[in-house]
């Protein structure tokens, strides 16, 4: 019976999905496995280490968007970087946008509640494997997160930054644009992080 069932196997287009169908001699039957393809940003930094990021978890108002709004461009970049990084959004979503800003985005958002922020963010990157995370933040309840990353970024919009998320941080920028565009320029991220 097993070798019946692998007599044919379709592989779909999708990058993010490998399917394989099965059919029966006898009757119509359908198996259909579904696969995560591993995609990451790799690369080797003098002094810092290898890289292997598979995750973005980002804040989300201060880091990405202002008064709850995405900045401009911000959108376009998640987009592109959806293909290399699973992306997730860890807010307490102030405003109340953040999913409707993210919705052309694949991505995950993910809500906290109202105590315990910082730890609440750094659990979340702890059981992605922290050591496969980038992480972006600009306040005191990203600072945990920032520290345990493989590469924490603060990011200063209008909202400012705090000193802790500056003093737990990898590199700090002025945007949360400016941070997707090191990720998608990893030898800017490589000059950076040097030494």
């Amino acid at each position: 019976m097993i070798i019946f069932l692998l007599q044919f196997s379709y592989f779909c287009q999708d990058p993010y999905r490998r399917t394989t169908v099965v059919i029966v001699k006898k009757g119509f039957y359908i198996w259909a496995k579904f696969h995560k393809l591993v995609t990451m940003i790799t690369a080797q930094i003098p002094g810092f280490g290898s890289i292997e990021l598979k995750y973005l978890v980002s804040d989300y108002s201060g880091t990405l968007a202002v008064d709850g709004r995405l900045v401009v461009g911000v959108r376009e970049k998640l987009i592109q970087l959806s293909e290399s990084l699973e992306i997730f959004i860890v807010t307490a979503d102030s405003y109340g946008y953040a999913e409707d800003e993210l919705k052309e985005v694949k991505c995950k958002v993910h809500r906290l509640t109202e105590s315990h922020e910082a730890k609440q963010k750094e659990r979340f990157i702890r059981k992605l494997g922290a050591e496969h995370v980038f992480a972006m933040g600009n306040g005191n309840n990203d600072w945990l997160m920032l520290k345990r990353a493989r590469i924490g970024a603060a990011v200063c919009l209008s909202e400012g930054v705090s000193t802790e998320a500056l003093k737990s941080a990898d590199i700090f920028l002025h945007s949360g644009l400016e941070t997707l565009n090191l990720l998608l320029n990893t030898r800017r991220l490589i000059a950076s992080l040097r030494f």
